[in-house]
């Protein structure tokens, strides 16, 4: 049972800071929340030099591998041109530059690796979490979205109870 408590508690345990990652960094504190990858800036810097997906491949035959034996069905031999497509189209069009952020992803996944080994300050980052969870909510969360984004408001429906 702790095993799988100690797996399960950082809820937003590693991702790019886009968003509700950012909101998730304000709550619990960055040093409790994984972060890898570029930000906004670079992000626009990388696109506006021309980002060339190859050019990163081409340092990278781990990846180089990984993305072949998706191409060729390595993984689902039943259907192997089943997912050709999508690694296709992560070389040539990575519009969310998952090909550049790669490494950043390696750093920082080693890092959660080395935490994971030590109990105290793994437990303290999950409490991290779990106390900062409750904002995310889907009741608050839906509200703000029907507020800020959607623009509607809630309807009262009357419901009958239902037969016992």
């Amino acid at each position: 049972k702790q095993w799988y408590q100690r797996r399960v508690a950082i809820t937003a345990g590693i991702g790019t800071l886009d968003g509700a990652n950012v909101e998730m960094a304000e709550e619990m504190g960055e040093d409790n929340i994984f972060i890898f990858g570029m930000k906004v800036d670079e992000v626009q810097q990388l696109w506006d030099q021309g980002y060339e997906t190859r050019r990163y491949l081409a340092r990278l035959p781990e990846l180089q591998l990984a993305l072949s034996q998706i191409s060729t069905g390595y993984f689902n031999p039943a259907e192997p041109h089943k997912f050709r497509d999508f690694a296709e189209q992560l070389i040539s069009n990575d519009r969310f530059c998952v090909i550049a952020d790669y490494e950043s992803y390696l750093k920082v996944q080693e890092e959660v690796s080395e935490l994971y080994m030590d109990w105290i300050k793994w437990t303290e980052k999950c409490l991290y979490n779990i106390a900062s969870a409750g904002k995310f909510s889907s009741d608050r969360t839906i509200k703000q979205y029907a507020d800020e984004i959607w623009d509607i408001k809630p309807v009262e429906v009357d419901l009958n109870p239902p037969k016992e």
